[in-house]
């Protein structure tokens, strides 16, 4: 059985509705019934109440809906189970006691769903109360829907926003009734899953297989129209617009180029979000890869630039996505899935979808359409760098020029032993990342004439190394040789290299986090820097202190084999487990020696 975060199985609806109203301070539980209200009911005297539910485990369905501008009020039932008579009719009857003008229930088309929302609008009607109710299909999964007809989906939603905003604005029943009714019949909703879902306490409902996926199953995890190997998912949002679109399928949406509509993409409950937005910008491109207009001008210069697209069919909708919804509206417990919804809408319709509603679900998002058009802020102009003060010749030039290459040459014959240390504690990747830093510079140097002055020659190998060299230590080398830099703006006397080294390793410390003790690369540099302070002492012999900085930094990469981790990935293992020195503390007192020498 699945695991599930909840506090008891029996209770965990229950549970879910106290804590969505403990944390919103606009609802309200109806006592003794698992119902949310607005906590506002005063306000609706006067005016059409919404009421709408189903089985719990839809989430934000449809609880989140209730606000000013949507439901008044939402009747939950058990996990996948129908609300019961009884609590209906409650909600119903505290609604009508508060004064309205007339209610209305929305129902999603599933059996229990009809029976017991139908049965409580009897009992009220024989109380005197002028109760309607609208029942959703907006399901295109079965090109020929059985005497059950189609499934009420995702669409309920946009009818809940549809009909909310009418009867805000004062709109009879009749008038809500007659609107939301034309509305569901220019709607269509289908789902594409990856998992099924799981009632907490119970097995799955379905399996699928690891490379598959199905089309057109139910938020309650019934079995859909086909099921195929995964798709990219262009060609998994393509395979189902197409399906919804097609006029052979008795349950299709009918679009033709040029309309307007309103998208939902809808994430069935464990999708993750990044996938959600790769979906939602396939979904627009689908729909209006030709442009949000189906004005000729647009189409002739599309077709002037790129005559490929008159042979695809994904590029020959012409639809205008006039507003893009994009989140978990209508979930399947943790179904990794989406669904797509599309409603036609023209400027009135859009104004109703549009208006303010307080419900904490409905997303607050910017009123505009979609557009395939990729929308970009210009990049910033680069700052001119200085220009190089003179740049190195002679022998000078061919010295710097050894001194790299030799650290390149570690660098690359160490890369085997630098992955394998940090596979005991990282992703093994140490090696590569300096091996890719060790190509740049080879590359760099043999390009163009290097830097003359020291401060110049690090500020390059900082860039260079930032850009190329990828990771942590790309960065943190970039930190060290940036702030060394500065600090020998000017100076090349051996105290200014005392200096920068400082500066290095405060820089590396200020944004890195680490600290001396810490199984990093900082340990080694730190001990160079330390040593190298010996060049502050008059007299003293600059390769003696050399050799002493480079001796100290080899000590202490092969001490980190004996600290406890305390920054980087190595900090999430236990010490127990670590063996061997710190890669990066390894690659540090390397390349120290690879300069000296």
């Amino acid at each position: 059985v699945p695991k599930k975060l909840v506090t008891s199985v029996s209770g965990c609806a229950d549970d879910a509705l106290a804590g969505l109203v403990s944390c919103n301070p606009g609802l309200r539980l109806l006592q003794g019934h698992r119902v949310i209200l607005r906590d506002d009911l005063p306000a609706i005297r006067g005016r059409v109440a919404l009421l709408s539910g189903g089985g719990s485990g839809h989430e934000p369905a449809h609880a989140g809906y209730v606000g000013k501008g949507m439901l008044t009020g939402a009747v939950a039932g058990a996990v996948f189970t129908s609300p019961s008579v009884g609590s209906v009719l409650a909600a119903i009857r505290v609604v009508a006691q508060a004064g309205a003008a007339g209610i209305l229930l929305i129902v999603k088309n599933y059996t229990g769903d009809r029976l017991n929302f139908g049965m409580a609008l009897e009992r009220a009607r024989s109380e005197g109360t002028d109760v309607r109710m609208v029942v959703v299909g907006d399901d295109c999964a079965f090109t020929t829907p059985g005497k059950a007809g189609r499934r009420g989906i995702c669409g309920t939603v946009l009818i809940h926003k549809v009909a909310g905003a009418l009867a805000e604005a004062g709109a009879s029943l009749d008038e809500i009734v007659e609107k939301v009714t034309a509305v569901s019949k220019a709607m269509g909703t289908l789902g594409l899953s990856l998992s099924p879902c799981s009632i907490p306490g119970s097995k799955p409902s379905f399996r699928l297989a690891e490379d598959e996926m199905e089309l057109g199953l139910g938020i309650h995890g019934e079995a859909g129209v086909r099921r195929m190997k995964v798709l990219p998912a262009d060609e998994a949002v393509e395979t189902m617009l197409k399906h919804m679109t097609d006029p052979s399928n008795a349950s299709h949406l009918s679009l033709s180029p040029g309309s307007s509509v309103v998208l939902m993409v809808n994430n069935l409950g464990g999708l993750s979000c990044l996938e959600l937005g790769i979906v939602a910008g396939a979904a627009v491109r689908s729909l209006g890869e030709c442009g949000v207009s189906w004005d000729p001008i647009p189409r002739l210069w599309a077709l002037w630039n790129d005559p490929s697209w008159l042979l695809d069919p994904t590029e020959s909708r012409g639809i205008r996505v006039a507003r893009a919804l994009v989140g978990s509206f209508m979930t399947a417990l943790e179904m990794a899935g989406v669904s797509l919804t599309l409603m036609v809408v023209d400027e009135e319709l859009l104004g109703l979808v549009d208006a303010k509603t307080t419900a904490m679900a409905w997303p607050n998002v910017p009123a505009g359409p979609a557009t395939t058009r990729r929308q970009e802020v210009p990049a910033p102009m680069d700052v001119p760098r200085k220009p190089l003060d003179e740049t190195s010749t002679g022998s000078a030039a061919v010295w710097v020029k050894r001194v790299l290459e030799r650290v390149c040459r570690t660098l690359l014959d160490i890369q085997d032993k630098l992955n394998q240390l940090d596979r005991e504690a990282g992703d093994g990747d140490c090696g590569h990342t300096h091996a890719r830093a060790a190509q740049a510079i080879r590359e760099w140097m043999h390009s163009r004439p290097l830097p003359a002055a020291p401060s110049q020659l690090l500020s390059s190998l900082a860039d260079l190394l930032l850009e190329k060299m990828g990771g942590s230590s790309g960065v943190l080398y970039g930190l060290f040789l940036t702030a060394a830099a500065r600090t020998l703006c000017g100076r090349s006397d051996p105290t200014a290299w005392a200096d920068a080294m400082d500066s290095g390793i405060d820089a590396m410390q200020r944004y890195g986090g680490a600290a001396p003790g810490d199984r990093t690369m900082l340990d080694s540099l730190w001990a160079a820097t330390k040593a190298l302070h010996s060049l502050r002492v008059p007299g003293a012999d600059p390769l003696q202190v050399l050799e002493a900085a480079v001796q100290s930094a080899e000590a202490a990469a092969e001490a980190t084999k004996h600290m406890e981790a305390g920054a980087g990935r190595a900090s999430y293992i236990r010490s127990s487990r670590l063996e061997h020195p710190d890669p990066g503390a390894v690659a540090a007192a390397a390349v120290l020696r690879a300069v000296l020498e």
